[in-house]
């Protein structure tokens, strides 16, 4: 597009240089301080990518947003760039490999195929604590990680090398969102166009739901699936419908003891209880300017938890802060500060844009929280986890010689958490304390400490809290995902002991932000979310059922109880520990010193524009729907229910990331192929092989398939057969059969990760459809995308009330010539006795490309299509 196409281009000279920009006060006057600053980005991004007709209607419903604060109307967002982990970027490069070969195939060429987008790959979500509370353990667990992984590794090397725009940041180097924070986003990023430097936000959208993170200094962007990515990364936009947008208003000022993990818990508690499910959420009002950059990565981090697409805080002198602390340029910054300020994208905190709704939060009336045992929004004050457990009425048997409840793992993990300096320093002093009082965990809790970043070592070291946090059992074990994301190790003998005799409920703390049960381990269904220093704590006290606000948390060892107001460290003295610790170029040279990781070197890549795939492998499998003659699962058609389930399915119940059982028919099945039962790594690490997968899902024991109750782990009822089976071999023999399935679910189907093999693993069962009350965001995108229709149940039909019984079918009414946006969908329930319910469900279907992909078969058929026209 011609820069004479702009309406309103503005020019900058910052630091010496000239730069143009869309200048959109001078086009939009006060009516674009009436829009949420989320939509001034969206508004600067149309006007940059499109033109025409095309872009006038997208200004003009970005306006005519302002009358009721919703819209019915579609526009295109193109992100200028894409994030992705090991375990969602590895099997959607697997797909553009296979699609590769479908090309070759077809007689095209295969390097037609290639990303359009800068993508950057985190390898953060295979690490696991094998070792801890040992000087080595980071090391020992970065070579468990490589030897484990090797093949997969070398398969991300082959596509960095062979496929243009791909760039892999190697194990060691941080999780991908504080990778993001620290050394990948620019918030102002510069184009050149016609000859001429441009000014633009700095906008992606990254294959992980914690994406948002980055709204936390003022980048737009949020997290998609695989298959939606795959998209992008070849150029074309994402359609979206302008969203509803909820306005948080902030007020007052964090308390004393009061940290960020705190706020973030409460406002997903509110916003849970709001449903701001798929809209934006952003945050204003004068509490907004009391809050670090730090504190609000944490809050955006936690974007999915709350069910919403963004949690978006607006650049201001905070965020220029947060730049010079981790170590950006002065030009940089500088250009970050005009740009905003000139586009009205800076932050005025006695502003107040028009919202859809908004709420209002003190932040001087917020407490220390936790969240749990099973959910991120379940909001507790810090001493009510013993009620939390006692409801659970667990009644243990004799003996066992720990806690009703033990900790079973004290984990400071997560970006969402570690990210923030100021987080990890609280710790530090809580440690420091404890070592001085001459406290550690007990020896049945697993502890460790897993930070966003290696420049975490740096300033925890210069600091002197490094040292104190391993006196007291939590030495640094890696810098990755780890426990957040299914990767704690194996739980100490004593706690696997106990919990076999029946004399214990386990379970863990975490500084995470998800505690669904069996996310974090296979065999621990009850965990708590908290901040890094209450994790020291609990961890220290070694029982969730204490009230560690009146019982004390340990005993030194002439008997003095400690407390946690012993133990808790004040905010001046995290400031005077933070005034001495950090230092800019940490972040730049910590970052630099991993990406040259020894072991990551010495991995030896394939050549060539098509992979090489083993039929040995049990890691990389050409997926069979990589292809351009998988067709689309619309229609007019009768299907047997392959399962029932409730409310809150996660996409870990439908696709688990955890380690795999070593009982498991999965571990069967790969031991038959030649691993080892005792080193079967983590289901996340088996994404790139289709076969392991299909067995993997709904692979989760905490999972109840209302069709057959008493089914054992991954079964379900062949209704014709009665017969129980591994649902994978159900699946297969109603498709020998020419049989339709469906999948029937409650609220918030798909909820949590952004895992694209939650829906790839339900297009290989071949069902056509899911029913469910409603959808998570992500997964509703990503069922789209392998060509499953998701259908919204009506209010007061849910699966308790259809009373599904073997011999009933489901009959749906869903032909690809007339499906629309948000249809609706004649729907069937034949039951075994011959009686009819009819009932009309809506299409959950958002845009008109998403109504185009269906049509297609999903995502693949058609890239495939158009490589190939």
């Amino acid at each position: 597009m011609s820069s004479s196409d702009f309406p309103a281009t503005g020019s900058l000279r910052v630091a010496g240089s000239e730069y143009s920009f869309s200048d959109l006060p001078a086009q939009f006057g006060t009516r674009l301080l009436q829009l949420p600053v989320v939509l001034r980005i969206l508004l600067e991004n149309a006007l940059r990518h499109m033109a025409g007709a095309e872009r006038a209607g997208a200004v003009e419903a970005l306006l005519a947003w302002l009358a009721t604060g919703r819209s019915e109307a579609e526009i295109a967002f193109q992100p200028g760039r894409v994030l992705m982990h090991d375990t969602t970027s590895t099997p959607a490069l697997v797909d553009i490999a296979a699609m590769r070969d479908a090309l070759a195939e077809a007689g095209a060429d295969p390097t037609r195929l290639n990303p359009q987008l800068p993508v950057d790959v985190s390898v953060d979500h295979s690490l696991a604590v094998e070792a801890y509370a040992r000087p080595d353990a980071a090391a020992l667990n970065l070579q468990h990680e490589m030897r484990r992984n090797a093949e997969r590794y070398r398969f991300l090397r082959w596509a960095a090398q062979e496929l243009r725009n791909v760039r892999i940041h190697p194990p060691g180097t941080g999780i991908m969102h504080t990778i993001n924070l620290e050394q990948l986003a620019t918030v102002v990023t510069t184009q050149v166009r016609e000859g001429r430097q441009w000014l633009v936000p700095d906008t992606m959208i990254g294959t992980d739901s914690h994406t948002p993170m980055i709204n936390g200094i003022g980048v737009l962007g949020w997290g998609v699936g695989g298959l939606e990515a795959q998209t992008v990364m070849f150029g074309m936009p994402t359609m979206i419908r302008i969203p509803e947008v909820t306005g948080v208003r902030l007020l007052g000022a964090l308390g004393a003891g009061v940290q960020a993990t705190d706020l973030a818990l409460t406002v997903t508690s509110r916003l849970r209880k709001l449903d701001v499910t798929g809209e934006f959420v952003e945050f204003f009002g004068p509490g907004v300017s009391t809050l670090t950059a730090g504190d609000r990565a944490v809050v955006a981090n936690m974007a999915p938890e709350y069910g919403a697409t963004t949690g978006f805080f607006p650049v201001d002198a905070q965020t220029l802060r947060y730049l010079r602390e981790t170590g950006r340029s002065a030009g940089a910054i500088a250009r970050v500060e005009a740009f905003c300020r000139a586009t009205a994208l800076w932050f005025d905190p006695d502003a107040v844009p028009r919202y859809t709704r908004t709420i209002e939060i003190d932040l001087g009336a917020i407490g220390i929280h936790v969240a749990g045992p099973h959910r991120p929004q379940d909001l507790l004050e810090f001493g009510e986890t013993g009620r939390a457990l006692r409801e659970l009425a667990f009644q243990p048997a004799a003996g066992g010689g720990m806690p009703r409840h033990p900790v079973a793992i004290a984990a400071i993990t997560s970006c969402t958490n570690t990210s923030d300096p100021r987080l990890l320093i609280a710790a530090g002093l809580v440690a420091r304390k404890a070592r001085a009082l001459g406290l550690r965990a007990p020896a049945w809790v697993k502890t460790s400490l897993a930070p966003g970043s290696p420049a975490a070592a740096s300033y925890l070291r210069r600091s002197g809290l490094l040292a104190d946090l391993e006196a007291v059992g939590f030495g640094i074990v890696g810098y990755g995902c780890t426990t957040c994301i299914g990767n704690p190790g194996p739980l100490t003998e004593s706690i696997q002991r106990a919990q076999a005799d029946g004399a214990a409920k386990a379970v863990a703390i975490l500084s995470g932000n998800r505690n669904f049960p069996g996310r974090v381990h296979p065999d621990l269904e009850l965990s708590f979310i908290m901040s890094p220093a209450l994790v020291v704590v609990f961890g220290l006290a070694g029982d969730a059922e204490r009230n560690l606000r009146e019982e004390p948390v340990q005993r030194t060892q002439d008997g003095r109880a400690v407390h946690l107001r012993d133990l808790w460290p004040t905010r001046e003295e995290i400031a005077t520990q933070l005034a001495t610790a950090l230092a800019a170029g940490d972040f730049a040279r910590d970052f630099a010193l991993a990406s040259r990781n020894p072991l990551w070197q010495a991995l030896k890549a394939p050549q060539g524009a098509r992979f090489p795939w083993d039929p040995r492998s049990n890691a990389l499998r050409r997926p069979p729907f990589a292809a351009a003659s998988e067709g689309s699962l619309l229609g007019r058609y009768a299907a047997w229910p392959l399962l029932v389930l409730g409310d809150d399915v996660t996409t870990d119940h439908i696709s688990p990331a955890s380690a795999i059982p070593r009982d498991s028919l999965v571990a069967d099945y790969l031991v038959a192929r030649g691993e080892s039962r005792d080193d079967l790594n983590v289901f996340a690490s088996r994404r790139g092989n289709w076969e392991v997968m299909m067995r993997a899902a709904f692979h989760n024991k905490t999972l109840r398939n209302l069709l057959c109750p008493q089914a054992p782990v991954a079964h379900t009822l062949h209704v014709p057969s009665g017969q129980v089976q591994p649902i994978w071999e159900v699946a297969d023999r109603y498709r020998r059969d020419g049989e339709s399935v469906v999948v029937i679910a409650g609220e918030r189907y798909g909820m949590g990760s952004s895992r694209d093999w939650a829906a790839k693993g339900q297009r290989l069962l071949g069902i056509r459809a899911v029913l469910a009350c409603s959808f998570e965001r992500i997964h509703r995108s990503n069922l789209i995308g392998m060509g499953i229709l998701p259908l919204r149940l009506p209010a007061g039909i849910a699966p308790a009330t259809l009373a599904i019984r073997p011999g009933d079918r489901i009959e749906i009414d869903a032909p690809g010539d007339t499906l629309q946006v948000r249809a609706q969908v004649p729907v069937r329930i034949v039951r075994a006795d011959h009686s009819v319910q009819a009932f009309t469900a809506t299409a959950a279907i958002e845009t008109g490309l998403e109504v185009e992909l269906l049509r297609a078969g999903g995502v693949i058929p058609s890239i495939l299509k158009q490589a190939l026209a």
